[in-house]
């Protein structure tokens, strides 16, 4: 099938290609023109309670992630150096439909946040993995591991059924993607693994961890922010009263919310929180907020697009949101 399709990848006997900065170029170029902009149109800008807002905001959402980045790479860095090629082909199932499930429930393991799980996800697609189960993996990740569902039981406390209802949503939701993928997906729309896969006779084993984890580090670190200083324009430019407006219906709260997790960027380990305190808004739509947050949000699409290549990502972060919202809506009505 077209959807269980590996991106290409290298010749064995070609070296590793040097990764480029170009993204986190463009982050730091973009961060850098942001501030000379303001400096030259005024000093006083620097010192608007706005700007201040915006600032905190773009750094807390950076170094929130910063580690679990630095983890995703790290361990997507050693699985391409020093994990043999087929034993992820022959962890799973072979048949793909098969191997979906699978991987989907084989994200309780990466007790990190969605930036993590997007370089081990592009890793296991370069040593064979069919990209269906590759991206069940990398949303449910994020979503089921025990970090995050010990997080939701603390922001809720008595109320085991959200923790129980995010589980089977995120993880329904994942499986779904992955099934998706497999009858929808075309390998055209996967960008070409930028790097070998697996380690090769006669390379250094620790050379190439360190050139896949400054591939990885880079390519997503630049993504990252820009991810992050959009996430940061909309927390400062969207007034408060704005919430209000959509918390009184219940359709639209659901998709409010949804929205609003995608915008916000929160970490998956801290959303329940978020979503805890939005108290004007039903159960539904604050399950929507911590299902549609670790799978969807402009850090991790700016992260899948130059991971996998825009056409990738703009399609797959427009049917997971809307799978995503039809899982929530679904199990919180058998649930909550």
């Amino acid at each position: 099938m077209v959807g269980s399709v590996a991106a290409p990848r290298a010749s064995a006997g070609s070296p590793a290609r040097q990764p480029g900065p170009g993204p986190l170029l463009l982050a730091g170029a973009t961060a850098v023109g942001l501030v000379a902009v303001l400096v030259l149109t005024g000093a006083e800008w620097l010192e608007r309670p706005a700007f201040a807002a915006w600032r905190t905001v773009c750094l807390a959402i950076t170094v929130q992630v910063l580690p679990f980045l630095l983890l995703g790479t790290a361990l997507s860095g050693a699985i391409n150096a020093f994990v043999p090629a087929d034993l992820f082909s022959k962890a799973l199932p072979r048949h793909p439909a098969l191997a979906v499930p699978v991987a989907g429930v084989a994200g309780v393991v990466l007790p990190g946040c969605e930036c993590a799980s997007v370089p081990v996800a592009s890793s296991l697609i370069c040593r064979g993995v069919t990209p269906s189960a590759a991206f069940a993996f990398l949303l449910s990740a994020p979503a089921i591991n025990p970090i995050v569902l010990t997080a939701t039981a603390v922001a809720f406390p008595g109320n085991p059924a959200m923790v129980a209802a995010r589980l089977l949503a995120s993880l329904a939701t994942a499986v779904m993607m992955g099934w998706l993928w497999l009858w929808l997906g075309r390998a055209k729309w996967l960008q070409p693994a930028a790097r070998d896969a697996g380690h090769q006779a006669g390379h250094s084993r620790l050379n190439e961890f360190r050139l896949g984890f400054q591939h990885d580090f880079l390519h997503a670190g630049g993504f990252l922010v820009l991810g992050a200083m959009a996430a940061a324009t909309f927390n400062v430019a969207v007034p408060r009263s704005v919430l209000d407006t959509f918390s009184g219906s219940p359709w639209l709260s659901v998709l409010f919310l949804a929205g609003l997790a995608v915008v916000l960027a929160v970490c998956s380990e801290a959303d329940a929180f978020v979503a805890a305190s939005l108290a004007g808004f039903s159960p539904t739509a604050r399950l929507a907020f911590m299902v549609v947050g670790p799978m969807v949000d402009l850090k991790l699409i700016a992260l899948q697009a130059g991971t996998f290549g825009r056409a990738f990502a703009w399609r797959f972060c427009t049917a997971t949101t809307v799978v995503a919202v039809i899982a929530s809506a679904l199990i919180a009505g058998a649930l909550l």
